[in-house]
């Protein structure tokens, strides 16, 4: 196909998405209108699977709320037990995308989390409303924050406490390493890591398996209402605005699916943009997710964080100004170079790249800012970014931009070296 030929089917898909507008057409219309053109998704039913927790909310509300049926495909969501095994249904296609979290798709694409696997990332889901939780034994011990921590840990041996993350390359474990270390300790060295599915980390404190974890809601909340530990850090208070999920597929899935992959995208997208439209449409979507199909919980675990009311279980309350968001007129869903190059160097300063990767060249080719543009343009009322690079402060003073990011891998005083 000439480059005239993709061009005008590129302005195909975004003429039939603008014509659709934010209505609601019913499933038969919408296919007739796809079948017009040769826009048609290639495929009708797309499998996504995810974890349970409050983000995957964006797949959920697009399956429920017929946005999917808008764009001509069905979306078919899949709870998935654990992150490495969406990872490993994701490699071998029985799944074709995923709510995965941003390390894992960067660790295939790199063969540090599994087999090396050509990767892409559509869009983030969500940014913020991830935490790191201490258990109450800690609380009843005087231990609050990272300072009173690092007095506990350096008076017993090295390894005698134990952390929890839920996966190797993803970002709980770079929230907790980054938390601990702006605090003295080394996560490598003066503590124990173990790895557990984010559904289990209450069950696993509860009998006494770790001491603290990072994991997404609605479980540190939960572990509040139990009594069995209390919130220390919000990921947001480590990286305002960070990403954190992100709606990720195959390479090769794209380069055959493209149509689909917009079209899933355009889906994903619209659903965001009601779960962020007002706080009623926050509160029907904590009552969906808390059914038994979903994340299987209580209402209330999940109702006050996603509107940012706070509680963290050791005497403070407070409205959070970053709590988790998911679309903010676009902003959250674009997949920002600097965020996946982020995460690189996160890898490169813990020691699970051995020299520097092509910073620049790897978020160019995994993040798809080519379809995310097809797609808001097809939605319409999405201005984008004019950049691919963003511009943060971490809790510790640090300017992330993009730019010199091994300088930044390597400015740390606390890193792993010689791994």
């Amino acid at each position: 196909m000439g480059d005239s030929s993709v061009s005008l089917t590129r302005r195909r898909f975004l003429q039939a998405g603008a014509a659709l507008g934010g209505a609601m057409l019913m499933p038969g219309l919408m296919q007739a209108a796809w079948a017009a053109g040769s826009d048609k998704p290639e495929q009708t039913t797309v499998r996504v699977g995810f974890i349970p927790l409050t983000d995957c909310a964006p797949l959920v509300i697009a399956a429920l709320k017929g946005f999917d049926k808008k764009y001509g495909i069905t979306l078919v969501p899949t709870k998935e037990a654990s992150w490495a095994a969406v990872r490993d249904k994701l490699v071998s296609g029985e799944l074709d995308a995923a709510h995965v979290l941003y390390g894992l798709l960067y660790g295939l694409e790199l063969g540090i989390a599994g087999k090396t696997q050509s990767m892409a990332n559509l869009m983030t889901l969500n940014q913020n409303g991830q935490g790191i939780t201490l258990s109450t034994d800690l609380q009843d011990k005087g231990i609050t924050e990272g300072e009173s921590l690092k007095k506990m840990i350096g008076q017993s041996a090295p390894g005698t406490y134990t952390f929890a993350h839920t996966f190797p390359t993803g970002t709980h474990a770079m929230w907790l390493y980054y938390w601990l270390a702006s605090a003295g300790i080394n996560p490598f060295t003066d503590i124990r890591t173990v790895v557990v599915p984010p559904p289990q980390m209450v069950m696993n404190m509860r009998i006494g398996n770790m001491v603290g974890f990072c994991v997404g809601e609605p479980w540190n909340a939960r572990a509040i209402n139990d009594r069995i530990g209390f919130t220390a850090a919000t990921s947001q208070s480590v990286w305002p605005d960070h990403p954190e999920k992100i709606l990720g597929t195959r390479r090769a899935w794209v380069e055959q699916n493209p149509h689909t992959a917009r079209a899933l995208v355009c889906a994903v997208m619209e659903a965001a943009r009601w779960i962020d439209a007002s706080d009623d449409n926050r509160r029907e979507t904590a009552r969906i997710l808390s059914r038994r199909a979903w994340l299987n919980t209580k209402e209330q675990y999940l109702t006050g964080r996603m509107l940012g009311e706070y509680d963290n279980g050791a005497g403070k309350r407070w409205q959070d100004a970053h709590a988790i968001r998911f679309f903010n007129e676009g902003q959250v869903s674009y997949p920002w170079h600097s965020d996946g190059m982020w995460f690189l160097t996160q890898f490169r300063r813990w020691g699970l790249l051995k020299s520097a990767p092509d910073y620049a060249a790897i978020a160019s080719r995994i993040n798809r800012i080519d379809i995310w543009k097809d797609a808001a343009t097809a939605i319409g009322g999405i201005t984008p970014p004019a950049q691919t690079m963003r511009t943060s402060t971490l809790m510790d003073g640090t300017r992330w931009d993009g730019t010199d990011p091994e300088r930044y891998a390597r400015h740390f005083d606390i890193q792993r070296t010689g791994a």
